[in-house]
C-alpha cells in the first residue's frame, strides 16, 4: 500500500453510535448486501490470505477470542467473546471490536466496534452460504433461535436471495415477539411458533443461532426433511453444538477453514476425517455445491477472520469522506522518529 505513516498519526475510530449511523446512511439492506458482496470477492481469493485457526481463552462462562489475517496489504484482527451468561444479567453474550493496518507501515488505520458489526457479517456469510447451497427458488426460512443474531439473519436472507417468509422459535417466547416486532415493516411474511417442528414446516432453509455453551441437539434427525439448507451458526467453540450427529452425518457438510471448525463447528461430534467441502472451493468452482433435490446441505458456520477483514475493510472505505468516525490519537509521532523520549518530556508543559 506504501502510505506515507507521518499521516497516519490520527486513527479513525468507529464507534457504535457511528457504525448505526452509517448503517443507516447507506441502507440496512444495502449494507448486508454490500458486505456479503465483499465476503464472497475475499473468499474467491481465499489462498492470498493468512489463515490460522482464532486463538481462544476459554472459561467456565464463556471465551474470548482473537481472530487475525492478513492479504499482505491489509492486516485485520477481532477481539471478540461470547459469554452465553450474560443474558440473564443483562448483558450481550457477544461484543467485539476490530482494527485493520497498513502491512507496508504496520501502522493501524482504523480501529472499529464489532458488536453491531459481526452480527451484520455473520448474516451476510450465512446469506452468502444460502446462495451458493440453498435449493433454487429458496422463499421460506425457518429462524431457530430469536436472539441478537437473529433479525440480521432474515434481513440478509431476504436482501441477497430473495427469501420472502420466515417462521420463527425460541424456547423464550419473549423473544419470539422481540423478534417480530423488529421485523415488522420490512417486507417478510413472518410467522410466530411453538415448536421446532412447527417452525421448519415448509421451510426450504433453516437457519439455527441459540446461544447455550453446551451440546444441544435443537433439531433432531427425524426433524428434517430432503432437500433442506440448514445454515448451523450456534455452535462456534469446543463443546457447543445445536445439531444431532445423524443430521451431520447425512448432510453434504459446508465450511470455512477446516482446521477451526473440527474442533468448534457441528462436526466436532464426528470422527476427524469426517469429509467436508470449503465453501470458497465451491465459490470459485473448485468444487461442486449442491448436487440434487433431495441433498441436504449443512453450512457449518463457526466464523473466520477473513470474513471480519471482510468487514473491516468494507467500513473503511464506505467511512470516506462521512463525519461517521473520530480521530483516535493512538499512535506516537514524534518530530524525529528516534527521539520518543525527547516527545514525553517536552509534553511537560
Amino acid at each position: 500500500m506504501n502510505m506515507n505513516p507521518s499521516k497516519l498519526a490520527m486513527v479513525p475510530f468507529v464507534s457504535v453510535a457511528n457504525m448505526m449511523k452509517l448503517v443507516h446512511s447507506i441502507g440496512l439492506e444495502t449494507f448486508l448486501k454490500d458486505v456479503a458482496t465483499e465476503i464472497e470477492a475475499d473468499f474467491a481469493r481465499w489462498e492470498m490470505f493468512d489463515k490460522t485457526p482464532r486463538l481462544g481463552s476459554h472459561s467456565d462462562v464463556g471465551v474470548i477470542e482473537l481472530m487475525p489475517t492478513s492479504d499482505g496489504e491489509f492486516y485485520g484482527f477481532k477481539y471478540v467473546n461470547g459469554h452465553p451468561k450474560n443474558m440473564a444479567e443483562g448483558l450481550q453474550t457477544v461484543t467485539a471490536f476490530g482494527l485493520l493496518a497498513d502491512v507496508y507501515s504496520g501502522y493501524p488505520v482504523m480501529l472499529s466496534e464489532m458488536t453491531v458489526l459481526t452480527a451484520l457479517r455473520t448474516a451476510a456469510m450465512s446469506a452468502v452460504a444460502t446462495k451458493h447451497l440453498a435449493a433454487p427458488n429458496a422463499t421460506t426460512m425457518a429462524m431457530i433461535g430469536n436472539g441478537a443474531q437473529s433479525e440480521f439473519q432474515c434481513l440478509a436472507q431476504k436482501a441477497v436471495n430473495g427469501i420472502t417468509h420466515i417462521r420463527l422459535y425460541d424456547t423464550d417466547p419473549a423473544a419470539t415477539a422481540k423478534c417480530m416486532a423488529n421485523l415488522a415493516g420490512h417486507g417478510l411474511d413472518v410467522t410466530p411458533c411453538k415448536s421446532p417442528q412447527e417452525a421448519i414446516e415448509g421451510a426450504d432453509i433453516i437457519t439455527t443461532a441459540t446461544a447455550d455453551k453446551d451440546m444441544q441437539t435443537i433439531l433432531t434427525d427425524n426433524m428434517v426433511g430432503a432437500g433442506v439448507h440448514i445454515n448451523a451458526i450456534g455452535g462456534d467453540c469446543p463443546g457447543k453444538t445445536e445439531l444431532h450427529r445423524d443430521i451431520v452425518a447425512r448432510s453434504t457438510v459446508f465450511v470455512e477453514y477446516p482446521p477451526q471448525t473440527r474442533i468448534e463447528g457441528e462436526i466436532q461430534q464426528m470422527d476427524p476425517d469426517h469429509p467436508v467441502v470449503e465453501l470458497w472451493e465451491v465459490i470459485t468452482g473448485k468444487a461442486k455445491g449442491r448436487q440434487s433435490a433431495g441433498e441436504v446441505t449443512l453450512f457449518d458456520g463457526v466464523g473466520f477472520a477473513i470474513e471480519d477483514f471482510s468487514a473491516l475493510r468494507y467500513v473503511h472505505n464506505a467511512i470516506k469522506g462521512t463525519p461517521f468516525f473520530d480521530d483516535l490519537d493512538m499512535i506516537a509521532d514524534p518530530d524525529d522518529p528516534r527521539d520518543l523520549f525527547g516527545m514525553l518530556q517536552r509534553a511537560k508543559g
